[in-house]
């Protein structure tokens, strides 16, 4: 399938060939939001933490005797019942969230989200995308002469570019991954995804030929 190719002053110099097995597929929405959901629980870290009376700073001594008094017998004011005490059931941050996800279905659902992107024209692919230097000025005069300008977007780069990740990096609802790093959660958080001619190239090295080869 072909797909329009953007240079970075906004105008359209032709189109690419790109893989159907990668930009093509029927999306299934079921299997998406299956990993979609497993990957939100794995980056979820847990903050809140209440302390159980073991672990409530003092209590030691028995509050008054067993009997007697005419009150209740305690044998400890950090106990759950009283004021300062400590908290039975509450949130734990050793709680574990993560889910296990098989790496096939990982990569399916990658793959149909990508499809999604390009069904929906919400793919951009560059000639090239090189910035001389640092300046975050120039990076966003290059995406607000995009498609992409009026929605957040993700920049897959082929490689690691200095440049322009630290250029990008205080544009609002702009965001910049390596092209083998691609994931479902990370595709669907942005409206837009932007990537150079050579990070097809890396993206179909890293899922199509991985796939083909273990299917060997």
């Amino acid at each position: 399938m072909n797909i329009g190719v953007y240079n970075q002053k906004g105008e359209e110099k032709g189109q690419a060939r790109v893989a159907k097995e990668i930009f093509g597929l029927k999306v299934n929405s079921d299997l998406v939001h299956q990993v979609v959901v497993s990957q939100m629980a794995n980056r979820r870290q847990a903050t809140a933490h209440s302390k159980t009376r073991g672990e409530k700073r003092g209590g030691g001594r028995k509050p008054w005797r067993q009997k007697g008094t005419g009150r209740a017998r305690h044998g400890s004011i950090r106990s759950p019942l009283w004021r300062g005490g400590g908290v039975t059931f509450g949130p734990r941050a050793d709680r574990v969230y993560k889910k296990r996800i098989p790496k096939k279905m990982k990569r399916k659902a990658l793959l149909m989200c990508l499809s999604g992107k390009a069904e929906k024209g919400l793919l951009v692919l560059l000639d090239s995308l090189k910035l001389k230097s640092i300046k975050t000025k120039d990076m966003a005069d290059i995406l607000n002469k995009l498609p992409s300008k009026n929605g957040s977007c993700l920049i897959a780069l082929p490689e690691v570019d200095e440049k322009i990740i630290l250029s990008t990096r205080n544009i609002p609802k702009v965001s910049t991954i390596q092209a083998r790093d691609l994931n479902a959660l990370d595709v669907l958080s942005f409206k837009y995804l932007l990537i150079p001619k050579a990070g097809i190239k890396v993206i179909e090295k890293t899922f199509l030929e991985t796939e083909s080869a273990k299917a060997r």
